[in-house]
């Protein structure tokens, strides 16, 4: 990360394409001081709700539609000094520039490397994890590579699946853990809690329970 004044904090860019929850969340953390870094940049997909938030908290935003070229999005985050960027909600094919690599993280709402991969996102996941009978969900926060939810995973958190639950209702229970683990690695990545050499931070309580037959992508032993 780019040494910075003390009381200087780490600049992060979170793309977005939809609501913009997990934006919102970030920015409260941030303003707050539980997250020791600072939104300097939003960037969407689309005109979306989520760029409210960013008005809200007074952070540039830019709309890029489209697969953004890896030298175009390294020109964009290097304007704006990113130290790390997050994809929350962000639903576009990203070419991670190499000058950033090993710098961008994506959150996904399952238990990579299961229920991944090219249109699994939002209801679509969810459905599928009732649909296999599963009784363990949560969320991943990975390193992003040149593959849709791949590379190596930073941490992840686990909920259980309720034999009463819909796709909406697991969709909630998913969400509140990915509140709770995308500043955890974020404070992770950017105070060097975690690297890639390390294997996935494993939180403690009822996020800890984690299927042990599951082994996430990226895993170390």
């Amino acid at each position: 990360m780019t040494t910075r004044p003390p009381g200087d904090h780490p600049r992060l860019c979170v793309m977005i394409s939809g609501s913009g929850r997990s934006l919102a969340n970030l920015a409260r953390l941030a303003a707050s001081g539980s997250l020791r870094a600072r939104i300097a940049l939003v960037i969407a997909s689309r005109q979306c709700p989520g760029l409210a938030h960013a008005a809200a908290h007074g952070v540039h935003a830019q709309v890029i539609p489209g697969q953004i070229p890896a030298e175009e999005l390294a020109r964009t985050l290097d304007a704006h000094a990113i130290d790390l960027t997050v994809l929350a909600g962000y639903l576009r094919y990203l070419h991670v520039p190499a000058s950033h690599a090993g710098r961008v993280i994506n959150i996904h709402p399952a238990l990579l490397p299961d229920f991944g991969g090219p249109g699994m996102h939002g209801r679509r996941v969810h459905e599928a994890v009732l649909a296999a009978g599963r009784h363990v969900s949560g969320c991943t926060v990975h390193v992003v590579d040149d593959q849709y939810d791949h590379g190596p995973v930073v941490l992840q958190r686990a909920c259980a699946v309720l034999a009463s639950d819909t796709p909406e209702s697991l969709a909630d229970r998913v969400f509140a853990q990915e509140l709770l683990a995308l500043p955890e690695a974020i404070d992770a990545l950017l105070h060097a809690r975690w690297t890639p050499a390390r294997p996935p931070i494993r939180p403690q309580g009822d996020a800890a329970f984690i299927d042990p037959s599951h082994t996430p992508r990226g895993s170390r032993s």
